[in-house]
């Protein structure tokens, strides 16, 4: 048994991991440069930082214990090892960000002008460690390389819709892990919906007593009469979502929460009826789509209501953006209600489109009140977005409030042309690049990788105002986590480096090599990665 014992140590001891092969980082990184040497890092190896960077370190420390023998120690001072530091006179070089990995003979260096820029040079160095290990090793050794990198646009999210089918915290946290490794920023958390109320408001618990249960769900598709027979619930309390902060915090990850309005809001007139302009609903609804109802933007109440959740949700999240929502408002209960009708009137609104403008500008007030800003998808703006809205009901006087910020995705790109030249920041999410309920055939990755969220012929003077890009979940007919699974993976890296990879520096075919790496890792982890996802594999 000492024979035994002795040999495995033996062997966990030289255990060694073959040189560094090629650098296959995804995101591709700006500027690359192969210098000569090699640095070999072990189990004894210590991180160098100061407490600027020690969240940071400690992150490090538990991403190297999936990999050597021993836990690597962290010390305050020292010129050897891997070595993190801060250099706020790098800002002007390399933005919010960026950041500089050096690895020479001695040291690895990560140098970047904030704690944001260290953790994505600590993901590219993440991106070379040993993969498929079959056991921890001891040492390693790394080729020499001098890595200048920052991101394309400042803002990198993914989207994942929960009001439709609840996946909770591990999944979520999954998701979050996977958004890190990628240098994704902002996690959009859609929470609301017709279909479910997934997040506690204190102030009114049946928002989630009766609004994050459903009876049923509608299968099969849009116009299905088919039903899964089985009831669906589950919401996050505020002790988990704090929780969950803190995670995607650590991971330099800001969450966005959604929650709709006044449309798509038919959970919340399920639990409190008074909310809506029709007012009929007593349970939540088991179909998907564009239901009727929306909040009655008539009655102070409901203003008050709205109030009180987004302070809850502004106290609640640390990030300084919230999502409203606001598509695909269903027209016809307001135009059937007289009340609504002489409310119009009253305030000189002309059309459907001018009476959301009129209630959204209220919302966007009361929260650039509170020091935050509003987002919300680009109907918002009014304008004919949709094939089956008429063209007198969409056309608008009213003028959205300039600290919004509009979320692009669907209708002609010059919506996003005239809305930069209005003066509004813009996220590009085009459904047709960016929808991921959409199916690897309709969405293959090069379609994905090919997204750019500039417009063509838009004026560089206005590239600006387009903050960036987002990939969306959308959740009505993925119940399962595998099914979910199957729809990101492996299309959020290609959205990972829309979002992060200079133009010049895109290239595709390199792209889809480093990709392999990747989904080898997912497959291993357990992740339903797609079988099929190229263009190719799906030609007759």
């Amino acid at each position: 048994m000492k024979k035994i014992k002795l040999l495995i140590l033996l062997i966990c001891l030289v255990a060694t991991a073959a040189m560094a092969q090629n650098i296959n980082i995804v995101p591709q990184v700006l500027e690359l440069e192969n210098v000569e040497g090699h640095f070999v890092m072990t189990s004894k190896t210590k991180i160098v930082t100061d407490e600027s960077n020690y969240t940071n370190a400690i992150y490090l420390q538990e991403i190297l214990g999936t990999v050597f023998i021993e836990k690597l120690n962290i010390k305050k001072k020292g010129k050897k090892g891997l070595v993190l530091k801060l250099e706020q006179n790098l800002m002007e070089e390399l933005g919010e960000e960026g950041y500089l990995l050096k690895i020479g003979k001695e040291a690895i260096h990560i140098t970047a002008p904030s704690q944001a820029g260290v953790f994505y040079g600590i993901q590219s160095l993440r991106q070379m460690l040993p993969v498929n290990q079959k056991m921890k090793i001891h040492e390693f050794s790394l080729s020499a390389v001098e890595i200048k990198d920052k991101p394309r646009f400042s803002w990198r999210s993914f989207m994942l819709d929960e009001a439709r089918y609840f996946k909770g915290m591990e999944q979520v946290k999954k998701l979050l892990d996977q958004m890190a490794l990628l240098k994704m920023n902002v996690f959009h958390w859609h929470l609301t919906d017709d279909q479910g109320w997934r997040i506690e408001i204190k102030k009114y618990p049946e928002l989630t007593e009766i609004g994050s249960y459903r009876s049923d769900s509608q299968i099969g598709g849009w116009d299905s009469k088919e039903r899964s027979g089985k009831a669906h619930s589950g919401f996050y309390t505020q002790e988990q979502i704090k929780e969950i902060i803190a995670y995607a915090t650590q991971r330099q990850i800001t969450i966005v929460p959604e929650i709709e309005m006044p449309g798509h809001a038919s959970a919340a007139i399920a639990a409190y009826p008074w909310l809506g302009t029709i007012g009929e609903l007593k349970e939540v609804p088991v179909v998907f789509g564009k239901l009727p109802d929306s909040y009655d933007v008539t009655n102070p109440k409901v203003y008050e209501f709205i109030e009180d959740v987004l302070s809850e949700v502004m106290a609640l999240f640390p990030g300084k953006t919230v999502h409203i929502g606001g598509d695909e408002v269903k027209f016809g209960a307001w135009k059937e209600s007289e009340k609504v009708q002489e409310f119009m009137k009253k305030n000189g609104l002309g059309t459907p489109a001018d009476l959301q403008i009129f209630f959204t500008n209220k919302v966007s007030n009361f929260i650039d009140k509170k020091e935050h800003r509003m987002m919300g998808w680009n109907e918002i703006l009014g304008g004919n977005v949709h094939e089956w809205q008429k063209a007198e009901d969409v056309e608008v006087k009213e003028k959205l409030a300039t600290s919004a910020i509009i979320h692009f995705w669907k209708g002609n790109l010059n919506l996003v042309k005239e809305a930069v030249i209005n003066g509004y920041d813009i996220v590009n999410s085009h459904h047709i690049y960016t929808y991921l309920d959409y199916s690897h055939n309709y969405i293959p990755i090069e379609k994905a990788y090919a997204f750019d969220p500039i417009p063509e012929g838009l004026d560089e003077k206005f590239h600006a105002k387009v903050l960036g890009s987002g990939c969306q979940m959308w959740g009505e007919w993925i119940p399962e986590i595998s099914d979910m699974d199957r729809m990101i993976f492996p299309r959020l890296a290609a959205y990972a480096e829309v979002g992060w990879t200079a133009v010049k520096q895109k290239n595709f075919e390199v792209f889809r090599s480093n990709l392999e790496r990747f989904i080898k890792e997912w497959k291993k982890e357990g992740i339903n990665c797609a079988e099929k996802f190229d263009k190719e594999d799906f030609k007759l």
